[in-house]
């Protein structure tokens, strides 16, 4: 009898231990819930990481990081893709060397990029007929009058360099009190929006009545620029306008102190050289340094403020950064405009440019210079507004100024 009980328990045992294992094989090959998958479209970024320009280059790298992750993690409104959509922001360090990044462009249409951005605008401009070539949309994160006219494949969302200046330059002419004309120099690096700002700008400054000195080049990382300043001095400038980055701004403004220069010429250049560095590094010998923005000081853009602080725990901008906010905001809106035209799937770059061509004054992030294009004006919000340092803050000194087409 216990025999025959204990055979019917282990028959019992075996049979449960059957039926389990069928229950488990038959969980296993049922259909399980779809896991989404997004579809990513590929960004691609092309900039001087390293080298000469790495200091700029870099915070509006990080700045982009940033701005996707807090698109994916937190949202921001008035800015959104479709459903199921996302991006892949691929990049590449051109060390501010064209063939590094014409070998960087190649790279990212073999791996099917749907929109490029490329911060050197010598670069841009040798790839200019490559984009019109692959039909590839490119933003300019520093803009010619050979980029942009006539418009093409390449977009930005601020005016050319010398564009800017013009607005500057009628703001000198407002305010000169003497009789004879303001002497001017342009100081920059050899570079092509250092250039085109001096040679087109200073035709129109002449044209107003400024009267125009010589150019003085600089290195891009100057360690003296002691006899382009003495010859600054010698000639009588009234006005230094600093065509390039911040980086070399430093090092006109130290030396022009040390000369004694900033207490007799007004000093002022192109947005990014009045940055926080120049300011907290030279404190009073900036004093009174004009530029013509085309994006509110960070201090006035509580979104910058907070993106940066979220992810790097400090301020992580020299006072441009809004620009980043821009660039990113404005090519999320064409891909989510040109997805929602054609569909992901036959997504390219003719959808995308098209899609362009649909934003009108948008400005999520309330900066007050809402972005527009159209295909004559690939410029996005051309408008400037001039800033001044007093008392070591940057402040607004003018309205938004609209920045006139010079070349067309």
């Amino acid at each position: 009898m216990r025999n025959r009980i204990l055979n019917e328990k282990r028959l019992g045992i075996a049979i449960l231990a059957v039926t389990l294992a069928a229950l488990l094989l038959f969980t296993a090959c049922a259909p399980r819930p779809a896991v989404e998958e997004k579809q990513a479209v590929r960004v691609g970024l092309i900039a001087p990481l390293t080298g000469g320009a790495a200091a700029v280059s870099q915070y509006g790298f990080r700045n982009q990081i940033d701005y996707l992750r807090y698109f994916e993690e937190v949202g921001i409104p008035g800015v959104s893709l479709p459903p199921g959509v996302t991006m892949e922001l691929l990049w590449a360090d051109c060390g501010f060397e064209m063939p590094r990044a014409v070998s960087a462009y190649q790279r990212f249409v073999e791996r099917d990029v749907a929109f490029l951005y490329i911060y050197n605008p010598r670069a841009l401009e040798a790839l200019k007929p490559r984009c019109a070539k692959d039909e590839m949309p490119a933003f300019a994160m520093g803009v010619t009058e050979a980029l942009m006219y006539p418009p093409g494949w390449i977009f930005t969302v601020f005016p050319t360099g010398s564009e800017y200046f013009v607005v500057l330059a009628d703001w000198i002419m407002e305010n000169w009190q003497e009789e004879r004309p303001p002497r001017l120099v342009f100081v920059g690096i050899e570079e092509p929006m250092s250039r085109t700002t001096a040679l087109h700008g200073g035709k129109y400054a002449e044209s107003i009545g400024i009267e125009v000195l010589p150019d003085e080049v600089v290195p891009l990382v100057p360690l003296d620029v002691t006899p382009q300043l003495l010859r600054v001095r010698e000639r009588g400038a009234d006005y230094v306008y600093i065509t390039s980055v911040w980086g070399v701004a430093l090092g006109v403004l130290r030396d022009a102190e040390r000369l004694g220069l900033t207490d007799k010429i007004r000093f002022g250049g192109w947005e990014n050289n009045q940055g926080r560095t120049l300011i907290e590094t030279l404190g009073p010998a900036v004093e009174g340094y004009l530029s013509p923005r085309a994006f509110p000081w960070y201090k006035e853009v509580p979104f910058l403020i907070d993106m940066t602080m979220k992810y790097r725990g400090y301020i992580d901008t020299e006072g441009d950064g809004a620009a980043t906010l821009a660039f990113m905001s404005v090519m999320i809106e064409a891909l989510r405009i040109a997805i929602e035209e054609v569909g992901y799937e036959n997504l390219d770059g003719r959808a995308i440019k098209e899609a362009m061509y649909s934003i009108k004054d948008f400005d999520p992030h309330g900066m007050g210079r809402p972005v527009t294009y159209t295909s004559e004006d690939h410029r996005g919000s051309p408008v400037v507004r001039i800033y001044e340092v007093q008392g070591g803050e940057v402040v607004p000194v003018t309205d938004w100024r609209d920045a006139p087409m010079l070349v067309p």
